[in-house]
């Protein structure tokens, strides 16, 4: 495929999820802040809303404003840049399921960084899974959906690669 279109679609990609995370965000505030939780398949999915300053699992929720603004926001969003430099100096090795699995990386990481800047550290999280109150997840949100997937699709191409099911991104055909 042409470098060109690789990059494309890789931003397109990126910019749909960071969409799909806003847009599901915004309804999650219209729809959930002044409700109660509302469950689906007697409680195996909650929509529940709760805004997070910390990481995940609310991990640095208690950190003083201006560290967790550069702990939270500013060196998440360094990293996520050196990230996206990376995927540009290798589009044209990288296949085009690992350029979309390093897309819902860096989509889900701008997506909670663009809502600790504009909301003052808060990340709208409402999404719950599990069985009964004993297996739960933390309240997740679409950006750490993606983050996720992005990261075990990354590991299975890595898996695949190690076992000679794949060739590995410097090879060409």
């Amino acid at each position: 495929m042409n470098t060109r279109l690789k990059v494309f679609l890789f931003c397109l990609a990126c910019v749909a999820f960071i969409g799909l995370d806003r847009w599901t965000k915004l309804l999650a505030k219209e729809h959930l802040m002044y409700s109660q939780p509302k469950s689906y398949l007697h409680d195996t999915f909650i929509l529940e809303y709760v805004e997070n300053t910390g990481a995940a699992l609310s991990f640095g929720d208690n950190l003083p404003q201006p560290f967790s603004f550069w702990l939270l926001s500013i060196l998440p969003l360094g990293v996520i840049i050196l990230l996206f430099v990376y995927v540009m100096r290798r589009v044209k090795e990288f296949s085009n399921f690992k350029l979309f699995c390093f897309a819902m990386i860096v989509a889900g990481g701008l997506g909670n960084i663009i809502d600790r800047i504009i909301y003052d550290r808060h990340v709208t999280d409402f999404m719950n899974l599990g069985i009964g109150d004993t297996f739960r997840t933390g309240i997740f949100n679409v950006a750490d959906v993606c983050i996720t997937a992005g990261v075990i699709g990354l590991f299975f191409v890595y898996l695949n690669t190690q076992k000679g099911l794949l060739k590995p991104d410097n090879v060409t055909d």
